[in-house]
């Protein structure tokens, strides 16, 4: 018996994926408990419609991540910040400090999108990456004053 995963179903299958079970297992498990259903002509249609519709989607948020892409290159943040002897950092520059900065120019972003390799605790100018999207990476300048 064929089957059309509807949910994944963790050491089985995935949503989308079409397998080859036995069937009992088939029809008095994974059917009867909702994670697939039978494989024909009327649910395959409906599997690639479906199919069509998530890649347009996901072509779509790709197509929103390249245009924030161009907009996060071209800014530089500034943070103004207290320093000690020898022009020393107190603290860092945190996530949440660069998402509120952020969003003061009008763009949203998600705090778990940014990643900072190294802590922003000196001077200067840190480049800091912001994930987009899979594959899009925008470089943001961070510009650290005293």
């Amino acid at each position: 018996m064929e089957v059309i995963f509807i949910k994944d179903l963790k050491n089985q299958g995935k949503k989308g994926e079409i397998k080859t079970v036995k069937d009992g297992y088939g029809e008095n498990f994974l059917i009867k408990n909702g994670y697939a259903i039978l494989k024909n002509d009327q649910n395959m249609k409906k599997l690639k419609s479906e199919q069509a519709k998530k890649a347009k989607e996901n072509e779509e948020n790709k197509k929103n991540a390249e245009e924030i892409k161009k907009q996060l290159d071209k800014i530089t943040i500034e943070f103004k910040v207290k320093t000690g002897v020898g022009d020393r950092v107190f603290g860092s520059i945190s996530l949440k400090q660069i998402k509120e900065e952020l969003n003061k120019k009008n763009i949203s972003i998600d705090k778990k999108m940014i990643e900072i390799t190294n802590p922003i605790a000196s001077l200067g100018f840190h480049n800091v990456n912001i994930n987009l999207y899979p594959g899009v990476i925008a470089k943001l300048k961070v510009h650290v004053i005293k």
